[in-house]
C-alpha cells in the first residue's frame, strides 16, 4: 500500500448531529412526542451521520479506492486510468458529502481542499482531503510507473 488516510468529517458529523437535536426538541415541543415520522428523521439523520462521518483514501500498485464511514458508497479507480492529477480548492457552496459540480463528481467529508484528477472515461473527479499534497504526490509515484 503507498497511501492510506482518513479524514474525520467534523463538520459533516456535527450538522447531522445538530439536525438530530433539533428534530428532536421540534417534534416534543410541537406534539409532546416523537411519533413515527419522529423517529424516522431521527433514524435517517443518525445514519447519515454514520455513513459521513469519515472518507477513507487509499492508493495501492494497481489502484486509487475511496469510501465514506464504514465502507459506504465505495469507488475504484485503476492507476492506469488517471492521466491528470492537481490540488485544488472546491468553493463553500459545494458543501459536503456527493455532488456532481461543473468540475466533476465530488467526494468531501469536510474543508474545501481537494485532489482533482482527470480519469479515462470518467472525466473529473474531486476528492476532499486534508492531505491533498501527500495524496498527489502518491498518485503521481504510482502511476509514473
Amino acid at each position: 500500500m503507498r497511501y492510506r488516510h482518513t479524514q474525520i468529517g467534523y463538520v459533516t458529523g456535527g450538522v447531522m448531529l445538530a439536525a438530530l437535536v433539533l428534530i428532536y426538541y421540534a417534534f416534543m415541543v410541537e406534539d409532546g412526542a416523537l411519533g413515527v415520522f419522529g423517529y424516522t428523521m431521527l433514524g435517517a439523520f443518525g445514519l447519515l451521520a454514520v455513513l459521513f462521518s469519515s472518507l477513507t483514501v487509499t492508493v495501492t500498485d494497481r489502484e486509487l479506492m475511496f469510501y465514506f464511514g464504514p465502507g459506504f458508497w465505495t469507488r475504484r479507480f485503476a492507476l492506469d486510468d488517471i492521466v491528470g492529477v492537481e490540488v485544488v480548492r472546491n468553493s463553500a457552496l459545494h458543501g459536503w458529502g456527493i455532488r456532481y459540480t461543473h468540475h466533476g463528481w465530488l467526494y468531501n467529508v469536510s474543508g474545501l481542499q481537494a485532489v482533482e484528477m482527470t480519469v479515462r472515461g470518467n472525466g473529473q473527479i474531486r476528492i476532499g482531503t486534508d492531505e491533498p499534497d501527500a495524496l498527489k504526490q502518491a498518485l503521481e509515484e504510482a502511476t509514473a510507473r
